[in-house]
């Protein structure tokens, strides 16, 4: 699709933010009916060309057309009219109301004075049938969906704008696996309707899978562009952080020590269904399953969230199940898969979120210092290379990456001795990745703090963890030496378990 004309195009775009430069010569061409992969790290500069596009920011210099005219919104609704929609990673639909409605909103089919029922339905089934939704009831409420409906829900009603080019910022974060593909074919689907889509993703095996081109963003210009079967992985890390990435994942000579954690045949109410575990000092032990296998609820039972019907837990000195103000007490730490609803106070600044579970110990005669909180949470957070202007800063200004940082830098001030890490790299790029499996081996392998690790991501836990655990159907395999694994190993255990695969 090299030779089409550009339906979307970019030329020079700059933007500065005092004296921050966010856009400092990007270029961007995607033509219509081809998926495009907008790929680069944390603070490449993808949030503020988004912003751009949409209307929310106006850019200083540079030009934008869609289909050959200018493209200078002064709002998203401007935007909107000119055939731009975009799905932000935080999808903006009103749970209590129902598909038809978020699908109309604002935009209703009226007789008179009243909106139309019967024309609202109809319209958002031809709506939901763009998107391969159409066994989906109109009149059924958002909040009842699960996340892959709601996503499409989302792109339905942005095609029902006469979109021409449709932008998605990291669709399938929300998303199980087994959704991923299907929206993938859809995106291929639409993007055949004459959609030029922009595709906005971390997960590469997606942006192979889905994509046409690519375009590169570094520290807010346009680096690399091409054909998605002219680049491999390699190629395209070495785009995004410029350099050659010879080794992602670090890993120290592990020195286990004693064992500090012991599950024995633990149960929950849904899973797991029988854990024995042993975690030790001086290594990260991987929790490989499939989604809904039970790798988190494991996770959540050892930190005293999730109730344990049966069984026994031992961590460090304690026996017995414990509270999670009781785990952190003890010297365990959970970072949660969920950063943004669980993991984080996103309205918080980074000091309060680095000190919230050790308050106590840090107040004085009953009261706290916030200077010297402030002060004693910069040592935190630039000991993991967190980029922040001052501990006083509010979180959710931070990239992705960042927030996961300060999520694991929390784990540290609070002394924990062991470490739960719940998909630790979800949402963060392939640099903040690096520098994440940095800490963890630092951690692990020259500190001795025990670390278990969940992932979904095979070749994280191959490249990172030293044993490796499969959870299948809530039944906690034993741990084996990375070195006696591979993918294909991992995934037979993950779909066949226990019994068939003969592990003892």
């Amino acid at each position: 699709m090299t030779g089409a004309p550009s339906r979307l195009r970019i030329r020079a775009l700059h933007k500065r933010f005092g004296p921050t430069q966010a856009l400092a010569g990007v270029d961007l061409d995607v033509a219509a009916g081809e998926v495009h992969a907008l790929v680069g790290e944390n603070g490449a500069g993808k949030s503020t060309l988004l912003k751009a596009l949409a209307g929310v920011h106006l850019a200083d210099t540079g030009s934008m057309e869609i289909d050959g005219m200018m493209h200078l919104p002064l709002d998203p609704a401007e935007a909107t009219a000119a055939g731009l929609a975009i799905i932000h990673q935080e999808l903006a639909l009103a749970p209590h109301l129902t598909i038809a409605e978020n699908l109309f909103l604002g935009r209703e089919p009226r007789r008179g004075w009243f909106v139309d029922r019967s024309a609202l339905l109809e319209q958002a089934k031809t709506a939901l049938a763009r998107v391969g939704r159409d066994h989906l009831d109109p009149d059924c409420l958002v909040a009842s969906l699960p996340p892959a409906d709601r996503q499409l829900v989302e792109i339905a009603r942005a095609l029902t704008q006469d979109v021409r080019v449709l932008v998605l910022d990291e669709p399938t974060s929300s998303l199980t696996q087994a959704d991923v593909g299907p929206l993938l074919q859809r995106l291929r689907d639409l993007a055949s309707t004459g959609v030029a889509v922009v595709y906005v993703s971390h997960v590469f095996e997606e942006l192979f899978a889905v994509a046409d081109r690519y375009t590169v963003l570094r520290d807010g210009c346009t680096v690399a562009a091409g054909a998605m079967k002219d680049i491999d992985h390699d190629g395209l890390v070495a785009a995004m952080v410029g350099r050659n990435v010879e080794q992602l994942y670090h890993r120290t000579p592990c020195k286990r020590g004693e064992a500090v954690m012991q599950l024995t045949n633990v149960s929950g109410h849904t899973a797991p269904t029988d854990a024995t575990l042993t975690l030790h000092r001086g290594e990260v032990l991987g929790i490989a399953g499939l989604v809904g296998a039970g790798r988190t609820e494991l996770l959540r039972c050892i930190f005293g969230l999730d109730e344990v019907t049966s069984g026994d837990i031992r961590v460090l000195s304690y026996d017995g199940f414990a509270s999670p103000r009781d785990r952190w007490a003890q010297g365990v730490g959970l970072l949660s898969e969920d950063r943004k609803h669980e993991g984080l106070a996103v309205s918080q600044s980074l000091a309060d979120n680095l000190w919230l579970p050790c308050l106590s110990r840090r107040a004085r005669n009953g009261f706290l210092n916030g200077v010297c909180l402030e002060r004693d949470a910069h040592v935190w957070l630039q000991r993991l290379g967190v980029k922040f202007r001052d501990a006083g800063q509010p979180i959710r200004e931070l990239s992705g990456g960042n927030q996961q940082k300060v999520a694991l830098a929390r784990l540290l001030a609070a002394e924990c001795d062991v470490l739960l890490l719940d998909e630790p790299t979800r949402g963060v790029d392939v640099g903040a990745k690096a520098e994440i499996y940095k800490a963890i081996d630092e951690l692990a392998h020259r500190q001795q703090k025990a670390v278990l690790v969940v992932s979904s991501y095979l070749p994280e836990l191959l490249g990172l963890a030293d044993r490796i655990a499969v959870v299948a159907r809530g039944d906690v395999l034993p741990a084996q030496p990375v070195a006696d694994l591979d993918e294909h190993t991992l995934l037979t255990q993950m779909t066949v378990g226990r019994q068939r695969e003969g592990v003892a």
